[in-house]
């Protein structure tokens, strides 16, 4: 690596209090995979990611599988993607095991670099009501 090229790291969440900080966050939905997302407000910090795979989606050794195929997307494809003084969780859907890795590190990135849209001035409630 020479001294141009930037290296470009992503911190873990390790606490239970951090995962559920990032919940207030924006969700952004995808086909394998939930990914929650907050601003800390500290640009100067570098982003952390957390991953989560609950026990309704196999037993130990398919909740691992699904974690290490995660987190090997986000090494390869998506962490120079994800911004900084950002808290990221990717919470595990099933198809994670059945996905081949190129396709879950493309909707990974693609998740990761999705901006928030702007959401509607109002009320919150319903139009036709």
């Amino acid at each position: 690596m020479t001294i141009s090229e930037k290296k470009h790291t992503v911190g873990r969440l390790k606490s239970r209090p951090q995962f559920l900080a990032v919940r207030e966050g924006e969700k952004r939905r995808g086909g394998f995979f939930l990914l929650e997302v907050l601003d800390r407000k500290e640009p100067d910090s570098q982003a952390r990611v957390g991953f989560t795979v609950t026990k309704k989606h196999g037993n130990a050794v398919e909740r691992n599988r699904m974690r290490r195929r995660l987190k090997e997307a986000v090494r390869l494809h998506a962490g120079f993607a994800m911004q900084p003084g950002h808290d990221y969780v990717v919470v595990a859907r099933r198809d994670v095991l059945d996905a081949s890795f190129q396709e879950l590190a493309a909707e990974l990135k693609s998740r990761v670099e999705t901006r928030p849209k702007h959401r509607r001035s109002g009320d919150g409630r319903p139009r036709n009501v």
